[in-house]
């Protein structure tokens, strides 16, 4: 027998990466290059595409190789960044039109014929020999499910290649197949197991083949080899960007800032009245956003500007305080009508992030406001803004390094999934100076549609006002998932809620609790005695179990009862996959929007399913929407809607599975509110 036992990786940064230069990166791949190519292998199957694989994976290691931390090995954050440059270059039509032979050609068919995830556990195990662990954490899927994507993965290669379907082991034991070959059942699993084994000739057979077929998965592995001169064809490359890079860099014009004499007297004169930034901004700044934040006194006006492929940046403004830091920014398309904003996870780098930044905060997101007047003022210019992570001292510089702008497609249906990226290299460095902020305990405890939550904190920063609150989680039968607020009252001042801004507070101190904060837009106020908290919905999670027979040898459709509501099952049919479908189009007074459920097949942990759904928006007055066709735009202007499923469609992948029940454990819905609770502050 052949133990796959997984390499160990080193949890820090390999001493050859020390540098952080290309050419060290480049090395350590060329170190690592068989069992990356043999990854690249099984997605792409051609030379030239995996050559394109390992060229962007080098470059986006370069790139974020400054945000790697300690916390996780080095090889496992490069195996991140190749499956995510894998997955995308697979999709690529012309690129899966384009296939070699290889002299494994049986193994690579049959991997390429499995469900993604199922190839993806496979190639992680076999090839790179990750632990389930590590494997789990690289897919972001529970620890028992790479285990359940093993056995059905080596199951679905067994059949690819030529092993037959004749293999019946007993369903209760082949999920030990995968623990029992890698040694780790338990001294009483195993005894029970083998006994079993002994007396069942068909489980012995089962097992074997099981076997057989990891073993012939490794050993293709271990004689894979990578062409001769692949390396080579990959530094070439390298070596002709860097070449461009530094020849743009020499051509980079110097950026400078002029100002009239007389117009500087007249601002030195209005700094010793004290009145002349608010009317100097009021003049020269059209953002009425950062116009705000520059009259308040809470950041100052930058203009600093930078200029790569005919795309001008210019930084206007940098906010900053402990929750967050903004960048006000406007990108100018000097030669045609193109408008571009900034994305922060794709091609926005900040160079210094570790040095001076909370990196164990996360950026907001702010979607593309291509609707502002300012932004249709002129069709060559976008005015925009970042959320960063906030400073860690009182002051610091930020290097900003762009390589890339988002052009906004206005003339589709969705601007915010149409982002054309346009790449430049811009660099900045932003002079910051953190704003102080005030918080006020609140310790009120209320109920909300009878579950217990408690309103923890407020806190008035520059950016923004924020409410810190829980959700107790201790009673199943009826839990509340999201809390979405109107607005506060402070001061007399109505701040409204931000759509973006409800996140999950990752510090969970009382397991019972679960802690969440709500963005609310920014007050500009340092002390307040009194907090009016104005409620707006609650999306509830309700226990209640119900489980429905399902027989295809039946008549369909067939209606059941469920929470007020007749729902039909339109179809079951036994196939390659097992299809399943039910409905209910009845909207009006129904109880539910999206039903928590399973279906239970003969072959219950070996089968995965895929859930499509069909369904409405519905709002306050009971206009409908299609929610597949609905833009975020459109969305914003609905009055109180709520998602209702009415059509659900499982397929079940096997070998004919057989459906047993419809089990259903509860359901979701949205109760909108009027409750508004006043606190006082001390």
């Amino acid at each position: 027998m052949i133990l796959i036992i997984p390499a160990k990786n080193n949890p820090i940064l390999p001493s050859m990466i020390i540098k952080k230069d290309i050419e060290s990166i480049v090395n350590w791949f060329e170190q690592h290059q068989r069992s990356f190519y043999a990854l690249g292998w099984s997605y792409l199957r051609n030379q030239h595409n995996i050559e394109e694989l390992f060229y962007r994976a080098i470059l986006k290691v370069q790139k974020e190789l400054p945000r790697f931390t300690s916390s996780t090995s080095f090889e496992i954050w490069v195996l991140t960044i190749f499956i995510h440059i894998w997955r995308e270059l697979s999709l690529d039509k012309s690129l899966q039109a384009s296939e070699e032979s290889d002299p494994h050609q049986e193994l690579f068919n049959a991997l390429y014929q499995l469900k993604e995830k199922e190839r993806e556990v496979l190639v992680l195990t076999y090839i790179k020999g990750l632990s389930k662990e590590e494997t789990a954490q690289l897919l972001q899927v529970p620890a028992e499910q790479v285990k359940e994507l093993l056995f059905s993965g080596i199951q679905s290669l067994r059949k690819g290649m030529g092993y037959g379907e004749h293999y019946h082991g007993c369903i209760e034991y082949q999920g030990l197949y995968v623990d029992y070959l890698e040694r780790k059942l338990e001294r009483l699993a195993k005894i029970d197991f083998e006994m079993h084994i002994y007396h069942c000739s068909d489980c012995q057979e089962d097992l074997a083949a099981f076997q057989e077929v990891i073993l012939n998965f490794t050993d293709t592995i271990e004689k894979f080899s990578v062409p001769a001169g692949f390396m080579e064809n990959v530094k070439e490359r390298i070596v002709e960007r860097e070449s461009r890079i530094q020849q743009k860099k020499n051509k980079r014009k110097r950026i400078g800032l002029i100002a009239a004499g007389i117009f500087a007297l007249v601002m030195c004169a209005g700094i010793f009245t004290g009145a002349f930034s608010k009317l100097y901004y009021t003049w020269t700044e059209e953002d009425l956003e950062l116009l705000a934040f520059l009259q308040e006194d809470v950041g100052k006006g930058l203009n600093l500007e930078a200029e790569s492929e005919g795309v001008k940046i210019k930084i206007k403004s940098a906010i900053a305080d402990d929750i967050q830091t903004l960048i006000f920014y406007e990108i100018e398309d000097t030669n045609e009508n193109n408008q571009y904003m900034m994305n922060i996870d794709d091609g926005v780098f900040i160079e210094n992030e570790r040095e001076i930044m909370v990196t164990n905060t996360y950026p907001r997101y702010f979607p593309p406001d291509i609707e502002s007047d300012l932004n249709n003022k002129e069709k060559n210019i976008y005015h925009g803004k970042m959320s960063l992570r906030p400073l860690k001292g009182d002051k610091g510089t930020i290097k900003l390094k762009i390589n890339k702008v988002m052009e906004l497609m206005r003339n589709t249906s969705d601007p915010y999934m149409n982002l054309e990226p346009v790449t430049g290299e811009w660099n900045f460095e932003i002079p910051v100076t953190k704003q102080p902020s005030t918080e006020y305990a609140l310790n009120e405890k209320i109920e909300l549609e009878g579950v217990p939550v408690r309103l923890d904190k407020l806190i008035l920063a520059p950016t923004a006002t924020i409410l810190q609150y829980a959700i107790n989680n201790e009673q199943s039968e009826k839990r509340i998932d999201i809390i979405n607020f109107n607005n506060l009252d402070i001061n007399n001042k109505i701040v409204k809620a931000d759509l973006y801004g409800n996140s999950y507070v990752h510090e969970q101190p009382d397991m019972n609790w679960n802690n969440f904060q709500a963005y609310f837009e920014p007050l500009f106020e340092k002390e307040t005695k009194e907090v009016k908290v104005h409620f707006g919905s609650v999306y509830l999670s309700i226990e209640d179990h119900k489980t429905i027979k399902l027989d295809d040898s039946r008549e369909y459709p067939q209606t059941f009862e469920y929470a007020g509501s007749t729902i039909s099952i339109d179809k079951v049919e036994i196939g390659q996959p097992t299809t399943v479908i039910f409905s209910n189009h009845e909207i009006k007074n129904r109880a539910y929007e999206s039903l928590h459920f399973n279906i239970v097949t003969e072959e219950e942990g070996n089968n995965s399913m895929d859930i499509d759904y069909e369904g409405v928006i519905v709002d306050k007055n009971g206009k409908e929407y299609d929610m597949n066709g609905i833009t975020p735009i459109i969305f914003e202007e609905i009055e109180q809607p709520r998602h209702f499923f009415t059509v659900q469609i499982i397929k079940i992948h096997g070998n004919k599975v057989i459906p047993e029940n419809l089990d259903i454990t509860g359901y979701s819905t949205t109760k909108y509110l009027d409750d508004v609770v006043r606190i006082s502050l001390d």
